[in-house]
């Protein structure tokens, strides 16, 4: 993936969380406003019902205005205009919070206008446990000067029973700040992994490239060393001379196709696209490779049976990927290599078929031989050399003609390989 296109992921996902985080945020307040002014609305009623009761005990009546006073998001105070039964008080409260669902601790004081100063009543709690009072007691309430005869009460409770209502939104909140954790985890891992991909293939171009320069010089000197009459003569050196120049050449191809990878991967790959009669070139290359298959008591069967034969390919990189997979079914032959290529029309051009009577690929293999170095497990058999860049090489090579390929195999049984060709 490209440095602009991480880059621009990560823009939209964090536009995206800050946008999801104000939305989340926005509902919450709200919901915390719209529960704060439902229990300040309760809160009112209920004092009102309960100084209304307190006023019928004592036979007296209540101002008509500036009942109640709320004096900060918790604290009330009664305007009461006659002495206060502090007994009587604490039991009606206690019973009308109770009759409306204001369930949350309170502590209460009585004004007394002889001293000038609040007098504490008690700290009140709907569980009755008061082995288990708060730190956050006030012990002295505030006073309030507009009112001469008048009560205070503070809810020591109210956040905690608009938290007790508001579990929804808090789940819904936890979910998402889980989600927004796992996002930005998740682009770690990203740029991490990206960052560490660069360097692999920051390396393997490098060393690929180092390569090239004692390959060249070995391949020249074996060719020296081979075509010397003396050489020539001594069977013994002459084989050494073509292991030699064998091997050289082996190890190029395997660095060539390093090379052709990396190219893919950094998007400097580009086919050549031209006409080509792909019978032709199949028969080149079994003619080529026929020789091959006969040294090790195998055979080569073409059946080209396409009416139209005549492609749009690239013809170097469309010979390396026939190449490849008659040399995977050389490789992984039983004793002798039996492989058919077919050619056959489809609705929408030719399909290329390569089988053979092989060791087979087991089920929980197919879907990843078209991975990067993977190789089928051998257990510890290593007859069969290999980076595990072949089948991914062929893969692109496809993928860039924008052909497909698939694969059918049984175990000890048969491999068989198509390409469809548009």
């Amino acid at each position: 993936m490209e440095d602009k296109t991480i880059w621009q992921l990560i823009l939209l996902g964090a536009l995206a969380i800050s946008g999801i985080i104000g939305i989340q945020s926005y509902w919450v307040l709200n919901t915390w406003n719209a529960h704060e002014e439902e229990f300040d609305s309760s809160v009112r009623i209920a004092l009102r019902k309960a100084t209304e009761e307190l006023a019928a005990l004592d036979s007296i009546s209540l101002p008509d205005r500036d009942l109640i006073k709320r004096r900060t998001s918790n604290y009330y105070v009664v305007n009461y205009n006659n002495v206060i039964d502090p007994n009587n008080l604490e039991f009606i409260l206690q019973k009308t919070l109770e009759k409306f669902n204001i369930n949350s601790d309170f502590e209460y004081g009585i004004f007394d206008c002889s001293s000038d100063e609040m007098v504490y009543g008690d700290f009140c709690s709907i569980s009755e446990n008061y082995e288990n009072t708060p730190d956050n007691i006030s012990i002295q309430l505030p006073k309030y000067d507009e009112f001469i005869y008048y009560f205070g009460i503070r809810f020591l409770g109210k956040s905690a029973n608009i938290m007790t209502k508001m579990q929804l939104s808090i789940i819904f909140t936890i979910i998402l700040l889980l989600a927004i954790i796992f996002f930005l985890y998740a682009m770690y891992i990203i740029l991490r992994q990206k960052r560490l991909s660069e360097m692999q293939k920051d390396f393997i171009n490098n060393m690929t490239h180092e390569f090239k320069t004692p390959i060249s010089t070995i391949k020249i000197s074996a060719n020296v060393f081979a075509s010397d009459p003396t050489i020539q003569q001594n069977e013994r050196l002459s084989k050494y001379a073509g292991i030699i120049q064998e091997q050289n050449q082996r190890l190029n191809n395997q660095v060539e196709k390093v090379l052709q990878i990396a190219k893919m991967e950094q998007d400097n790959f580009k086919l050549n696209f031209e006409k080509i009669n792909i019978h032709e070139l199949l028969e080149d290359i079994i003619e080529s490779t026929s020789l091959k298959v006969e040294e090790k008591n195998g055979n080569i069967i073409a059946e080209l049976n396409a009416n139209q034969p005549i492609i749009n390919a690239d013809r170097l990189h469309l010979t390396n990927i026939i190449y490849n997979l008659l040399d995977n079914s050389m490789k992984y032959c039983k004793d002798s290599p039996n492989i058919t290529m077919r050619t056959s029309d489809t609705s929408k051009g030719i399909q290329l078929s390569i089988k053979d009577e092989g060791i087979g690929i087991s089920k929980e293999y197919q879907n990843k031989i078209f991975n990067k170095f993977f190789r089928v497990p051998t257990g510890n058999v290593h007859d069969v050399k290999g980076f595990g860049l072949g089948l991914f090489y062929v893969k692109n090579i496809v993928d860039a003609h924008g052909w497909k390929i698939n694969i059918k195999s049984e175990k000890d049984q048969y491999t068989e390989i198509k390409i469809e060709i548009d």
